[in-house]
């Protein structure tokens, strides 16, 4: 019986032995389907200084808050370019400003990645806004268009309860709308001006947040978007560069409130990026003209440059990072 059991013994390890020979000799062939790596093309590098349109611009101006489609350069929103992996896949996202600048950046992007998103905007943005619903649309997610004046209360709660209702959840918020209207002395800037640009930049995410909050679950994450003006102001943004100072702090001081919550909150802080708030009052002609010019790279940057920010910080393997502000600045500004 023993000498039996021994045989089968032998008999086992020695056919396991000849089968682990044949598969270390045996070639190690790809998932069907599956490119490998001889059929992966390389990357082509770009060089980022030679990669958008550099000053000179010519001279433009519009009405606040000015149109993107309108732009001479028009500016690139990652329209064509930006391509999805799936990292927000199921995931509801709600982005102010989201028809044009890095708030349209954001919204193509998330919907790329596999979010249904809900973006805000002023009326007079409607030609601008339904292009990115298109867009949103056209990636197979849902695509909320909720105009509104974010500077009202009613309004901020409402957009949220509205967002909550047609995305059937939330767990991403970008607070992205802005109001710049560069004043030479703080003799020019009105009282009325200045309430403004605190209520668009300052009061509509606190009210925001505020309304947000109870539907958020633990994963989910809060974006702001700051500026390079919150580090070196420009004499002639007084209220602006407040607002951008506040944000900044506001990021910070939320995320250390919300982390035990499993709620994430950080900040992008862009350096002078093509975008409307520019033509439409943020900038003087003389500025515009040049504008971006003095940076380490001589450009503006492009709102399409920020996309893949906006979803880092809002994917859940980016899990770690909270009270954070993320800059792109084409190598000005500050840390």
């Amino acid at each position: 019986m023993d000498k039996e059991n021994n045989m089968s013994r032998r008999q086992i390890l020695g056919g396991l032995g000849a089968s682990l020979a044949a598969a270390a000799v045996a070639p190690i062939l790809p998932a069907e389907g599956a490119p490998t790596s001889t059929n992966a093309a390389p990357a082509a590098l770009v060089d980022p200084t030679t990669k958008y349109p550099k000053p000179p611009f010519q001279g433009q101006s519009q009405p606040f808050p000015g149109l993107a489609s309108q732009m001479t350069p028009r500016p690139d929103h990652g329209e064509t370019s930006y391509k999805g992996s799936g990292r927000l896949a199921g995931r509801k996202a709600l982005i102010t400003g989201g028809d044009s600048g890095m708030g349209r950046a954001a919204a193509i992007a998330y919907a790329r990645e596999g979010a249904d998103v809900a973006i805000n905007y002023l009326p007079a943005e409607e030609a601008d806004a339904k292009e990115v619903i298109a867009l949103i649309r056209k990636e197979g997610r849902k695509g909320i268009a909720i105009p509104g004046d974010l500077r009202e209360e009613a309004f901020c709660q409402k957009l949220v309860t509205e967002a909550v209702r047609q995305l059937g959840g939330l767990d991403i918020v970008v607070n992205n709308a802005g109001r710049q209207q560069q004043r030479q002395s703080i003799l020019d800037l009105t009282t009325e001006d200045f309430d403004a640009t605190m209520k668009t930049n300052i009061y509509a995410p606190f009210w925001i947040i505020k309304a947000a909050l109870p539907h958020l679950p633990p994963g989910s994450a809060i974006i702001g978007t700051t500026s390079e003006q919150a580090y070196d102001p420009s004499p002639n943004l007084y209220d602006y560069a407040q607002t951008k100072a506040a944000t900044m702090n506001y990021v910070k001081s939320l995320a250390k409130q919300l982390a035990p919550k499993g709620i994430r909150v950080n900040g992008v802080a862009p350096g002078p990026i093509w975008t409307p708030l520019q033509v439409a009052g943020g900038s003087t002609q003389e500025n515009l003209k040049e504008f971006g010019g003095k940076t380490p790279m001589g450009r503006p940057g492009q709102p399409a440059e920020l996309a893949s920010i906006y979803v880092q910080l809002a994917a859940s393997d980016a899990s770690y990072a909270t009270g954070q502000v993320y800059g792109s600045a084409g190598g000005g500004g500050q840390p």
